[in-house]
């Protein structure tokens, strides 16, 4: 059996075109209290004093033997969107059921009744599929801003329902005027994947004064990699919605190995990758993809049901500073910005990386002038070792590193941003005959320190990011497959001035599975079991949330909250 057959769930579902923010095993969370989900507390019915009876507590859900034709709606352990008090308006911006590659396409129109600033914008998808489906990757453009990128859960045969929310306050420039919609969840239904993908996603908007450091004045998108920005621009910064995905290997590019080595998935540079983004073909930032595996990922959908891995419903662009380069990028001429996928196989297609670009304007200058003052692009290290014998072995170890400096002299004075940015990565990946088993154990770092040194003292945000990945799949006897993984999404971030801490966060998000099904049989000979958890915790200046979630087979049985 190959793997790239069972690994790749994704297949035919190719993509057309901040806050401060991970893996030990999930823990009960302290000062928690255990409770079935989507179950309420029967209300206790009066009865005389002397007779009076405390209400039973709620019946908890029996857990199968094996998963069955239907199991828990699809929910995760991160905290949910706060929302501020007040008035607030809703708008539709999309309700389509997607069967095809044919994109839904719609106008947007702001809301009336609640001005044109908003304190805060939330995005809401609800979406419900039923019958046999694969995970299928969607986008949403508003004025051909990326408004969101997501995947979808693989539905039950009796159906589930899902939702995902997202702060989108930042594209408040966008929304503010009416606009072509775009909405795409490619998907394929005939005779075998019968599940059509129903979504509605509305946009509540909060009146209320913006917070200027978070929302930017203007929200561009590039024309054919061309990008220009209004000649006052005092800070700038590249969003990227890059995700490996379409059903081929860079699905799954942290499994790939240099081309030497005899695997199903090859690259000649091995499983290290690295986004570039580059202004008139300079290098002008780095960063390490997140290793997002989508619901139907490491050839076992039994893990994904009701818990996905970390991100998987809301993609979330890596971002970079551009604003040492403001003072090229405000000349009033157009220039090339471009996105590059380091490691991807010459002329192979399976990634995506659509740009938006945030931009700060200087109220007070026509143009704000600049320079760029420092470009130190360190060597990128890239080194996958292939070891023969009874287990295959590959060992990868990959690394960059970049500094970028520039100034902007405002109406307010010169200020100068500094970006620091170090990568690094190590995995083993072992297999054996047949790619069974197959095993990695892989950890990606993303260092990124930015100083801004003007108008009072010097501020400096460190983060950093640390993503992991600990799997097993195994094929044994009886043809029953088993898979065993860990994944963390974990970040540390931290803000001073003048060496003075002002804020910090830190986050871990850590998911943990093990499923077993038999494959090669008909769906419901499967005789799959399956135990997940979450634990989400982000601890900082802020506040706390601490939240854990547990299933088997496909119930949920266990929900915990902490702080």
């Amino acid at each position: 059996m190959k793997r790239r057959i069972v690994m790749s769930m994704l297949a035919g579902a190719t993509l057309l075109a901040g806050s401060l923010l991970g893996a030990n095993p999930a823990q009960s969370a302290p000062a928690a209290q255990s409770a079935p989900a989507a179950q309420s507390a029967p209300t206790a019915e009066s009865a005389p004093a002397a007779e009076s009876v405390p209400p039973a507590p709620p019946a908890a859900t029996p857990v199968p033997a094996e998963f069955g034709t239907d199991w828990h709606d699809p929910v995760t352990a991160a905290p949910p969107v706060t929302r501020p008090s007040g008035r607030s308006c809703q708008v539709t911006v999309a309700e389509a059921q997607f069967r095809d590659f044919t994109p839904y396409t719609g106008t947007y129109t702001p809301p009336k009744g609640c001005g044109d600033r908003w304190s805060k914008v939330v995005l809401r998808l609800e979406g419900n599929v039923k019958g046999r489906q694969f995970d299928r990757l969607g986008h949403l453009h508003i004025g051909g801003v990326e408004i969101l990128r997501t995947s979808t859960p693989q539905p039950s045969p009796d159906g589930i329902e899902w939702s995902v929310e997202k702060d989108v306050t930042r594209y408040s420039d966008t929304l503010r005027g009416s606009h072509d919609v775009e909405m795409l969840i490619g998907n394929v239904v005939d005779d075998t994947y019968t599940g059509i993908i129903d979504v509605k996603v509305t946009l509540t908007f909060y009146a209320g004064a913006p917070d200027a450091r978070t929302t930017p004045g203007r929200v561009l998108t590039l024309a054919d990699g061309i990008l220009s920005t209004p000649r006052n621009s005092e800070r700038i910064v590249a969003e990227v919605y890059a995700t490996g995905s379409g059903g081929g290997c860079e699905e799954y590019w942290y499994l790939t190995v240099p081309s030497n080595a005899p695997y199903s998935c090859q690259a000649d540079g091995g499983p290290y990758r690295e986004v570039q983004i580059k202004v008139d073909g300079q290098l002008a930032g780095i960063a390490a993809p997140f290793p997002t595996v989508w619901t139907g990922g490491w050839s076992n959908p039994f893990l994904w049901y009701v818990v996905p891995g970390p991100r998987a419903f809301d993609i979330k662009p890596i971002e970079y500073d551009l604003t040492p380069f403001a003072g090229i990028l405000n000349d009033g001429r157009p220039h090339r910005v471009e996105v590059s996928v380091v490691g991807v196989p010459a002329g192979q297609s399976g990634w995506s990386a659509p740009v938006n670009v945030l931009v700060w304007q200087d109220a007070k200058s026509k143009h704000v002038t600049g320079r760029l003052t420092t470009h130190q692009d360190g060597d990128l290290a890239n080194s996958s070792t292939w070891t023969p014998g009874s287990e295959q072995r590959v060992d990868t170890e990959g690394g960059h590193r970049l500094t970028v400096a520039g100034y902007v002299d405002t109406s307010h004075g010169r200020v100068t941003t500094t970006v620091r940015r170090t990568l690094a990565n190590t995995s083993t990946h072992r297999w054996g005959d047949g790619e069974n088993p197959d095993a990695l154990e892989a950890t990606w770092t993303d260092d990124e320190s930015l100083t801004v040194d003007g108008r009072g003292p010097a501020r400096t945000t460190r983060t950093h990011r640390t993503y992991t990945m600990d799997g097993t799949t195994t094929i044994g006897a009886g043809d029953r497959l088993r898979t065993v993984l860990t994944l963390g999404d974990r970040a540390e971030a931290t803000v001073s001035r003048a060496g003075h801490r002002t804020a910090w966060s830190r986050l871990d998000d850590t998911y943990v599975g093990d499923a077993t099904y038999t494959i090669n049989v008909p769906r419901d000979q499967r005789h799959a079991v399956g135990t997940t958890s979450e634990r989400y915790r982000i601890r900082g200046s802020a506040g706390c949330h601490d939240r854990s979630l547990v299933t088997v087979q496909g119930v949920l049985t266990e929900e915990r909250d902490g702080c």
